[in-house]
């Protein structure tokens, strides 16, 4: 079975085409990008709007298959930004009706767990599901995934975001951030772990308040890297502890930093177990893996009957698998 997946949950609108044996016909995407400030939702819905056409067709195209092979869509319905979420609910229906194909919204988060054991080796890791609005610490335990520990108050990704957009660089600052960080020192910051959570607003407050008084950007990357990468590693172990597993997965769009890999895989090999991450080229938002989770969902059952809709809050934890 050929599945259509598209993803558009906030600054990437992606298509691509995967069978299902997870080969990975085509994927194609497009994303929203500033030169100074964050994303603004409304912005990166336009942005999808102008693109999505061209990113389907160039999709279909690039997968050399007849669009009336297609026998299943699969879309992001949550969680994300609206705005942008219901640009691809449009785009489905569009499709919907000419491809003749059967359509489940399947879960943004969800659909990153299961790219990363398609991805990677790993049979039954604890999850490190790092993006730009979602941290959280999942395994899974009796037909869903559970979360261990999260953030209380913004996600990694948009923590270092608004770090950045402060010192100048821009959206998104993660890459260049991690890059300034290779010549810098370490400054005292704050350390935020409350029993498995996690908070990392008023560490980035007070790296603000140093960045204001003169302290150099280069010691401050490095510095907010080393606590935030140190209070998740913590929290993994912990994690890994309780649950016995022995294996860890970085998912997410974080996983691209690679001081982050680096002290997660030390705090593996500490515990004799096994570390993974998703190839960088699958790290962040992509249409591969929404493609990937609606054939399985749809090889599980998954009725397509379902109305379409979106829903920008859905947790991972409340999909039965």
């Amino acid at each position: 079975m050929l599945c259509l997946g598209i993803e558009s949950t906030a600054h990437t609108f992606a298509a691509a085409v995967v069978n299902e044996k997870g080969k990975i016909l085509s994927d194609v995407r497009d994303s929203y990008t500033t030169k100074t400030g964050g994303i603004i939702p409304t912005e990166a819905a336009m942005h999808h709007k102008n693109v999505h056409l061209n990113v389907i067709k160039k999709a279909l195209e690039d997968s050399k298959v007849n669009p009336n092979n297609i026998k299943l869509i699969s879309y992001s319905h949550g969680p994300g930004l609206g705005p942008c979420l219901q640009v691809g609910l449009e785009a489905v229906k569009d499709f919907f009706s000419s491809l003749k194909a059967e359509v489940i919204g399947v879960n943004h988060c969800l659909a990153h767990l299961t790219s990363g054991l398609l991805f990677t080796k790993a049979q039954d890791p604890v999850f490190i599901f790092t993006s730009g609005a979602n941290t959280q610490i999942i395994a899974f335990e009796d037909r869903k995934y559970r979360i261990f520990g999260e953030t209380l108050d913004i996600g990694l990704g948009n923590a270092l975001d608004k770090f950045g957009r402060v010192i100048g660089l821009g959206f998104p600052s993660g890459p260049l951030i991690e890059n300034l960080a290779k010549t810098g020192k370490y400054i005292p910051l704050p350390y935020s772990v409350k029993g498995m959570d996690l908070t990392f607003s008023g560490i980035v407050t007070a790296a603000i308040n140093l960045f204001k008084k003169g302290a150099k950007k280069e010691d401050l990357c490095f510095s907010i890297q080393e606590t935030f990468f140190s209070m998740l590693t913590e929290v993994v172990e912990r994690a890994m502890a309780h649950t016995e597993k022995k294996e860890a997965l970085l998912i997410g769009g974080v996983a691209a930093n690679r001081r982050l890999c680096e002290m997660l895989g030390i705090m593996c090999r500490e515990r004799k177990a096994r570390f993974f991450s998703v190839p960088l080229q699958y790290a962040g938002d992509n249409a591969v893996m929404i493609a990937w989770e609606g054939l399985r969902a749809y090889a599980a059952g998954k009725s397509s009957k379902e109305q379409l809709s979106i829903k920008p809050y859905e947790r991972v934890d409340e999909v039965v698998i």
